[in-house]
């Protein structure tokens, strides 16, 4: 007979509890715990079907050798290479979250056709007739692809095993099923027994292993946040479904930085790669408008020209609006106080909304000159030349504070046609100006720099 437990999981975070509760201690959130029959099946039928790992033994640190095997592998796609740190680690497991519809199988069954060795395409959602035509439409059929409709754990363990391939990609981990829990599929019980077992196969085989992730209403990763320690790299695919551009961000990676992103381009055959990013952030508008300026920012190792639009209108209630879209809200009152205080700006009797275009969510104070300057243009209706770019942090005291790897910042903006750049005069230390087709122009407070603009 079956030794049956009924635990208790919250839905929201995945905490354990024997009892129920009405309020998640872990979480905070009311009414998310669900009860859940956990079994261990103890018959000699279902130990058949399950796979049987290898029993690993202690191994000495200096008998232990990298092999060619360890190293990275390119995933042949650029932007996914980028955001792994520098390709794909052997034995490694990765998870890929986003939106319904935003991307998520395209981009892994694209890496699956462009490979050179076998891979293995699990689906628990779509036929193997559905995959194909999808992969037609891509315009690429591999004869090392092979794809396998399948819910059942111990079935796809069992096929990767003789199938030995160099890369296993799952759709998705919560269609996934183990016979050891009697828990309904998509369960949080069932989602971490199928991870675990997966991490276990892809550490003993050495094989790369991608899971898809859906995620809930609150746009994280659904079932239990174990699953994201769990996994050696998370990567979070944004954007709106409506829109062509997607964004491929790096939430945890043990093997890289996690500022990196990927920018694609979503199309009739598939995603394409933005090897350009700051061309297409940079949106084509009409000469003489006010409130828009480009500031040159990074992302990981990726230098970005963004557009900061401002608009400051006179605010028709008690209280003054303060909006943003991709930037940090109390940042932007910090320097709306430090314009008001250094410059005589009156700003607060104004509403002032502020967007950074693209969709990009920034968190560089690089920005923070060309927010400034970007405000000061709306209030005063003073639009800012097009061959202009900004480079510089905002201090309390109204000074241009210097920011790191400025050769890279004026670089990206000579490269994309620009003919001034203004920085803090603090960079200019023992920096060569003569290999720069660039104006750099620099400045020590914002008053000096407003004065020459304005």
């Amino acid at each position: 007979m079956a030794k049956s437990k009924t635990v208790f999981f919250c839905q929201n975070c995945g905490n354990e509890s024997a009892k129920w509760v009405g309020k998640c201690p872990s979480c905070n959130e009311w009414n998310t715990y669900v009860e859940e029959v956990v079994s261990k099946s103890t018959s000699t039928g279902a130990a058949s079907r399950d796979f049987t790992f290898e029993k690993s033994k202690p191994v000495n640190l200096k008998e232990t050798e990298i092999t060619e095997a360890d190293a990275r592998t390119s995933s042949e796609i650029g932007e996914l290479d980028r955001v792994l740190g520098g390709g794909i680690v052997g034995g490694s497991l990765t998870l890929v979250g986003g939106e319904p519809g935003i991307g998520k199988s395209t981009l892994l069954l694209q890496m699956a056709l462009k490979q050179k060795g076998k891979v293995l395409y699990v689906s628990g959602e779509e036929s193997v007739q559905q995959i194909k035509m999808r992969a037609d439409r891509i315009g690429n059929t591999p004869d090392h692809c092979f794809l396998y409709a399948e819910t059942a754990l111990s079935e796809v363990l069992k096929q990767a095993d003789a199938l030995s391939p160099d890369i296993l990609i799952v759709d998705s981990i919560q269609t996934l099923h183990s016979d050891r829990i009697e828990a309904s599929i998509g369960s949080i019980s069932q989602v971490k027994e199928c991870t675990g077992q997966l991490m276990k196969f892809a550490k003993q085989r050495n094989v790369p292993i991608f899971l898809i992730g859906h995620v809930n209403k609150d746009g994280a990763i659904a079932g239990p946040k174990v699953l994201e320690h769990m996994v050696d790299t998370v990567l979070q695919f944004e954007g709106d479904r409506h829109l062509s551009y997607r964004i491929l961000r790096t939430v945890k990676n043990r093997f890289g930085s996690t500022s990196e992103l990927g920018i694609f381009e979503m199309n009739t055959k598939g995603l394409r790669e933005v090897t350009n990013p700051s061309e297409v952030l940079i949106s084509p508008r009409e000469a003489g408008l006010s409130g828009i300026s480009l500031g040159a920012t990074l992302e990981g190792n990726r230098t970005l020209i963004l557009e900061t639009q401002g608009l400051v209108s006179p605010s028709s209630y008690g209280n003054p609006q303060r909006s943003t879209t991709g930037y940090d809200y109390k940042r932007l009152t910090m320097l709306l106080a430090v314009m008001e205080k250094r410059l005589g700006v009156r700003l607060s009797s104004q509403d002032v909304f502020l967007n950074i275009a693209g969709g990009i969510k920034v968190q560089d104070t690089a920005l923070d000159l060309s927010i400034c300057a970007s405000i000061f243009s709306s209030f005063e209706d003073a639009p800012i030349s097009d061959d202009v770019c900004f480079a510089g942090e905002v201090g309390l005291g109204g000074e241009i504070r210097p920011v790191g790897r400025i050769e890279s910042r004026i670089n990206e903006a000579e490269k994309l046609g620009f003919k001034e750049i203004y920085i803090s005069k603090h960079n200019l230390k023992s920096k060569d100006l003569a290999q720069f087709k660039i104006s750099v122009k620099s400045f020590s407070k914002l008053s000096d720099l407003f004065q020459q603009i304005f």
